[in-house]
């Protein structure tokens, strides 16, 4: 089976075509989407494709890009949206959380400190309640990986990782699988591809970050779960192995990062 770890199937791109679109998917052999929440306004939603999708389960978070509309209400009601969704076995994870300092005027002043004042908040709610987090990480991996060793959470999915060597060796020894999606598919992302090449398979996980970060046969165009066997062949032909073995691996990898969804796998 297939897992796409990293799905925002809520999104107004998919036009109220979400049944059809994670059929799709599951007609691919895509066993479970994870749809992450990115702000208070979208906690029920994702909740409720969840449940309505066979093949859906979702997470809680504020995005790290929805920060500067939010205040702290929002992390109460957060808190409280979570105490409520530990009985909800289609909960797997808090998230999508994170920093982001490739958005002009993020990476400094009030913004930066806001954002890392709610990327801490989520990461002790995570502490709290004993769950994984999904980490947005673009530019700013050494600053999540400063926060990770103060605040021990259960590890989790750093997405769409794209740093360092090193920087990923740091998310790995602190209990995280990492995130490898449509970016990985253009050749000339050589980066992403060495990474995926060199670090261990049990570390790497599948995601399509939907309706964004198109694989390059679908780029510009709206990206969907049922992509996830091809990006996945994408990765099993750069490290050499079966489609097969690849997608096997990947799903133990996602369930071993998300307890919860390896109890409904």
């Amino acid at each position: 089976m297939w897992i796409d770890t990293h799905c925002h199937l809520d999104a107004a791109e998919f036009g109220g075509a979400q049944a059809q679109i994670a059929a799709a998917a599951a007609e691919q052999l895509v066993k479970w989407i994870v749809i992450p929440a990115v702000e208070r306004a979208n906690f029920a939603p994702v909740a409720a494709l969840a449940a309505q999708l066979p093949n859906c389960c979702y997470a809680l978070g504020i995005h790290p890009l929805y920060v500067e509309h939010a205040d702290d209400s929002d992390l109460l009601a957060l808190r409280a949206a979570i105490s409520a969704a530990m009985s909800d076995p289609r909960f797997v994870a808090i998230g999508e959380i994170g920093l982001d300092f490739f958005v002009p005027g993020m990476e400094r002043g009030p913004l930066r400190e806001k954002q890392e004042h709610f990327y801490v908040e989520q990461l002790k709610l995570a502490r709290e309640f004993g769950l994984p987090v999904l980490l947005h990480v673009r530019r700013s991996q050494d600053i999540l990986l400063k926060h990770l060793r103060r605040i021990k959470v259960g590890g989790g999915i750093a997405h769409a990782f794209n740093g360092s060597f090193q920087q990923a060796e740091a998310f790995i020894g602190l209990g995280f699988r990492l995130g490898f999606g449509g970016a990985m598919t253009f050749p000339r992302a050589l980066q992403i591809r060495r990474l995926a090449v060199e670090l261990p398979l049990d570390a790497l996980v599948l995601e399509t970050d939907a309706p964004d970060m198109s694989p390059a046969w679908l780029h510009p165009a709206t990206n969907q779960p049922q992509q996830i066997p091809r990006i996945g062949a994408v990765l099993a032909e750069l490290r050499g192995m079966p489609a097969a073995d690849l997608a096997r691996a990947t799903a133990a990898n996602a369930c071993a990062a998300l307890p919860r969804l390896a109890a409904l796998a």
